[in-house]
């Protein structure tokens, strides 16, 4: 954040003191002037469509920004290819409104001034943002709009999204060719390329993301807790750790999970396996299993009821490698992350 500021600063100081005859450091604030009005260009952008979403009944948790733009997270996807069509045209149609004032009040002012540089400086970073964000392609708005389109079309939201991804990957290419070829042409200056080149690996990741999202949504579906949580073997606190394994191997299936219960037989915390297998093999006789157990206190749950799409928003909030599966206040079992991405991406079992 803070190099592209400072390339934005320099590149546009040079602009803007050729336009103004003004010293060195004048042409340095300006610069940074720029900088502050296009962050707030992208905050207008993005509140336009937080308050669109928060009007269709969708929560807004916040909005990140960044230099090359911003990002407003949302509670839940939209319900209709409308609404999503809605919001995400609601940005572009706010930075386009402004753009358009400010274009109104450059025009009106008098050449080479300050107020002139002002109202230019807003008309600039409106437009720039309206019209890279009406791109098709995914992670842009056009690319949500692409995908609302196709989404009412085919009546498969993730055939939208997919078609938007590979579409920002075209973009994401084309941006990378553009800004080469200007370069060469010398229609940029070079010190601008870095940014665009940013600009056009930024697009292809998020592309990539939304991409690999819409195939992994597909499977949602498969998510059945039940099935997946990897049942559990209980042993009394106190006990050693090479006995709670003998159990463990004994009383249940390869993937069992262990656990600590207290004297009422209430599950109280569950072995690490990473830990417990760490304790070398002559010491598990003489180790109390607790010493290798983590509070079920501190490990997230999910309800056993829970779907794909519920799953994934827990773990995407609660990041970690077990979670408690539990239904009404009994625990059932475990289910390791692992497991859970093996069935949402199962041709990515084998990476590491």
């Amino acid at each position: 954040m803070l190099l592209l500021t400072l390339l934005v600063t320099v590149s546009y100081a040079e602009f803007a003191r050729r336009q103004l005859d003004l010293p060195q450091l004048g042409g340095y604030l300006i610069g940074a002037g720029f900088v502050v009005s296009l962050l707030g260009s992208v905050l207008l952008h993005e509140l336009g469509h937080a308050l669109t979403a928060r009007r269709h009944g969708i929560g807004v948790r916040g909005i990140t920004l960044e230099l090359l733009g911003g990002y407003t997270e949302m509670e839940s996807d939209a319900p209709t290819p409308r609404v999503e069509l809605q919001v995400s045209l609601a940005g572009p149609a706010v930075s386009a409104v402004l753009g358009v004032l400010a274009v109104g009040a450059t025009l009106a002012l008098p050449d080479r001034t300050l107020a002139h540089q002002l109202a230019l400086q807003l008309a600039l970073s409106n437009v720039i943002v309206a019209l890279f964000n009406l791109l098709p392609g995914l992670p842009l708005d056009g690319g949500r709009a692409l995908r609302a389109l196709v989404w009412g079309i085919s009546r498969d939201r993730h055939r939208g999204t997919e078609v938007a991804g590979w579409a920002g990957r075209a973009v994401a290419v084309g941006t990378a060719a553009l800004a080469v070829a200007l370069t060469v042409e010398r229609v940029l200056i070079p010190l601008a390329l870095p940014l665009f080149l940013l600009v056009a690996v930024t697009m292809w990741r998020g592309a990539g993301q939304s991409i690999r999202y819409a195939r992994i949504s597909r499977r949602f579906p498969l998510v059945d807790l039940r099935r997946l949580a990897r049942p559990i073997v209980a042993v009394p606190a106190g006990t050693p750790l090479a006995e709670a394994q003998r159990r463990g191997a004994g009383q249940g299936p390869p993937d069992a999970a262990v656990t600590v219960v207290d004297g009422a037989g209430r599950p109280v915390a569950l072995v690490d396996p990473v830990r417990a297998e760490r304790v070398p093999a002559e010491r598990r006789p003489w180790v109390a299993v607790d010493t290798v157990a983590r509070p079920l206190s501190e490990l997230p749950t999910l309800a056993v009821e829970l779907d794909g799409e519920r799953v994934v928003e827990a773990v995407q909030t609660h990041p970690g490698a077990q979670y408690v599966v539990t239904a009404g206040e009994d625990v059932i079992g475990v289910l390791h992350i692992g497991d859970l991405a093996q069935v949402l991406e199962p041709t990515r079992k084998l990476n590491k």
